[in-house]
């Protein structure tokens, strides 16, 4: 299983405007400028691809930061 900052650092891969450095497990990704549907997208098949785990659409609204994301895929290995 991947690491906390394992999987910072992979959805920081998924946004093209914001500066990785500036993105933590605490930050809140629905307050990034880029933040879409597409993208959320783009991370419930990142961790389908990445960890073997079917997020759903309710599972990123359901959370705020990160972490919680994160913490959410840990619950479903």
């Amino acid at each position: 299983m991947k690491t906390l900052d394992e999987f910072v650092v992979l959805f920081a891969e998924q946004l093209d405007e914001t500066d990785p450095s500036n993105v933590t497990a605490q930050t809140k990704f629905r307050e990034l400028e880029e933040w879409s549907s597409l993208l959320a997208l783009s991370l419930i098949s990142m961790v389908d691809e990445e960890f073997d785990v079917t997020l759903k659409g309710d599972d990123v609204k359901n959370s705020e930061t990160i972490e919680d994301v994160y913490n959410i895929v840990v619950s479903k290995k």
